[in-house]
């Protein structure tokens, strides 16, 4: 697999976009998976299982998606990382989630931060209870994409435009709310992240590519 990590903000639409291509690509066999780190200027997007009672206050751009889960929140400060994968022959849906939420949880755990699984909860959580990342994967065509959104150091504040995944009574925080430091710049975990994804995604290339 590829890996990218692209400064500034990256239009939702545009990546969207750029990650259709790229499933194309891997499907036909011209390119290989990818791992992208970006970031995202504010929206609220929509899985398969959203519901309408659940977007309370549409501030933001609004994205309506065919990846898994309900609703969520992008924006400045929240490292989001796309993980463009095929899984032919035989797609195992469950275990890519599961690599994906180990990946992530490990590379938080390397930094100080511990988060885990829940039951019945989508995402990664803290030992208080809050979420500090999103899980959302969609598959076409045996190849896997979307991927994590792992709060680094965002406005808080803002999630409270959704019910975060359908989850009411439930918080939200962050690696610096946890860590109790901020300002965090939002590449704070990037290294983690890449270190762990050599683990995680065995097919990983130490490289850096493109689209």
């Amino acid at each position: 697999m590829d890996i990218l990590v692209t400064p500034g903000l990256t239009p939702y639409a545009q990546a969207l976009a750029a990650m259709g291509a790229r499933v194309e690509d891997v499907r036909a066999g011209v390119a290989p998976g990818l791992v992208w780190l970006l970031e995202h200027p504010p929206c609220y997007t929509a899985g398969t299982s959203a519901e309408e009672g659940d977007l309370l206050k549409p501030r933001f751009p609004i994205y309506r998606v065919g990846r898994g889960g309900r609703w969520t929140y992008h924006g400045p400060g929240q490292r989001v990382a796309y993980v463009i994968r095929d899984l032919r022959p035989e797609p195992n849906l469950r275990g890519h989630v599961q690599g994906l939420m180990h990946w992530v949880a490990r590379a938080l755990a390397s930094v100080g931060v511990e988060a885990a699984p829940r039951e019945g909860r989508v995402g990664l959580w803290t030992p208080g209870e809050e979420k500090i990342a999103a899980i959302g994967v969609r598959v076409r065509s045996g190849v896997a994409f979307h991927g994590a959104a792992v709060n680094i150091d965002p406005d808080l504040q803002h999630f409270s435009g959704i019910v975060p995944c359908g989850l009411a009574g439930y918080g939200v925080t962050s690696v610096a709310q946890e860590l109790g430091r901020t300002p965090l710049p939002v590449d704070f975990c990037d290294q983690a992240l890449l270190e762990a994804a050599g683990d995680a995604f065995t097919e990983t290339r130490p490289r850096r590519g493109s689209f």
